[in-house]
């Protein structure tokens, strides 16, 4: 309302002004006549409804209109006119309910006053027409805003949509990557515990490694949610290709044999790419854990300026006795990952039934 205030105001005074009496909107050829007290009423009737033009456009319109009436009717043509227009443009723009019930009013109502100034010695039926008609004009640019205005609410419904959809995926695949992983470590090393009640150093160790599988499980899992939650003051933290060390171990207590190479500097490439090449490493792991477990496999890891490449494979030798099946979606989602920086990713099975997972992810400046 205070948006609106100030031209409603500028209106009534110009109205006002000697300067611009008698000079305003005239339908028919009635004579002028000096201004009252009525016409400086209808003058504010025509002028200050527009302050609530947005909040009851219905309301506002109606007054304007009962305003102009009045005014073509005494004969003031006072220079308020433009008001009705712009209340039409409002209400088509902002009116929720009843719209075409407001037209029909607003339409009986002009013929009505087009008959009454024809009664008191106005002829012309062409100008009511053109005025009519520019009326209409006006209401349909209320209409095209009022649609617009949908249009890119819409357009905006869609992208929050989208948004909390890719977020959603996003989670899942953090979810996916940390749960798969330790999870599946803990199964086989438990399993392999089964059969180490006669070495108690070597039973000893197994459990170890499942207790630190565990707890590092719980550690991913509590920094995940602490992301999730907005009010958690919690520092990024994303894992990164110099941790694939650490990743290659864990992979190794789970009785996975499993030899690592690296070329290049691990610090080189950007966060992304580094953090990317991580969950290719250890998505190609968690499988050979489930479906190649004691298998021969194999991790190459080649840093380069422009790009990071990765290749993890194994001769399918192993057992996925014990290992819980997969849902197939982690390697969808490292497809996505790698895509999405530019890059290449391929997973496809050897002729020895082993099987090789690659991907190429640029870095730093690369495209």
């Amino acid at each position: 309302m205070a948006r609106d205030l100030p031209f409603p105001l500028v209106l009534f005074a110009l109205s006002l002004l000697p300067a611009f009496r008698g000079n305003g909107t005239q339908l028919g050829d009635l004579p002028a006549r000096p201004y009252d007290a009525l016409a400086v009423a209808a003058i504010a009737l025509q002028c200050f409804p527009l302050v609530v033009r947005r909040r009851l456009p219905a309301v506002c319109v109606v007054l304007v209109a009962v305003g102009l009436s009045i005014d073509q009717l005494r004969g003031y043509h006072t220079f308020a006119g433009p008001a009705l227009p712009i209340a039409l443009i409002s209400a088509a723009a902002h009116l929720e309910r009843h719209r075409r019930t407001l037209i029909v009013l607003l339409s009986a109502g002009y013929a009505a006053l087009a008959v009454a100034l024809g009664r008191l010695g106005s002829d012309g039926v062409e100008v009511y027409v053109v005025f009519y008609l520019a009326l209409a004009g006006a209401w349909g640019i209320g209409a095209w805003l009022r649609s617009t205005r949908a249009a890119e609410a819409e357009r905006r419904r869609h992208i929050a949509e989208a948004t909390r959809a890719a977020e959603r995926t996003r989670i899942a695949r953090e979810l996916h990557d940390v749960v798969t992983h330790h999870v599946t470590a803990m199964v086989v090393q438990a399993e392999a515990a089964r059969y180490l009640t006669a070495a108690p150093d070597r039973l000893d160790e197994v459990l170890g490694s499942v207790t630190d599988t565990g707890r590092r499980a719980i550690a991913d899992l509590r920094h995940l949610l602490d992301l999730l939650d907005p009010d958690a003051d919690a520092g990024e933290r994303t894992r990164s290709a110099g941790e694939l060390h650490t990743l290659v171990d864990q992979t190794r207590r789970a009785g996975q044999p499993v030899e690592f190479a690296e070329e290049g500097d691990p610090a080189s490439p950007d966060g992304r790419a580094g953090a990317v090449a991580y969950r290719v490493v250890q998505e190609a792991l968690t499988n050979a854990l489930k479906y190649a477990h004691g298998s021969r496999t194999t991790v190459d890891v080649r840093y380069g300026e422009k790009e990071i490449e990765v290749e993890v494979g194994n001769d399918g030798s192993g057992s996925r006795a014990g290992s819980p099946g997969g849902s197939g979606r982690g390697l969808d989602g490292l497809r996505e990952r790698v895509t999405a920086l530019g890059g290449e990713f391929r997973a496809d099975r050897r002729p020895d039934g082993g099987f090789v997972v690659r991907a190429r992810i640029p870095a730093g400046d690369a495209p």
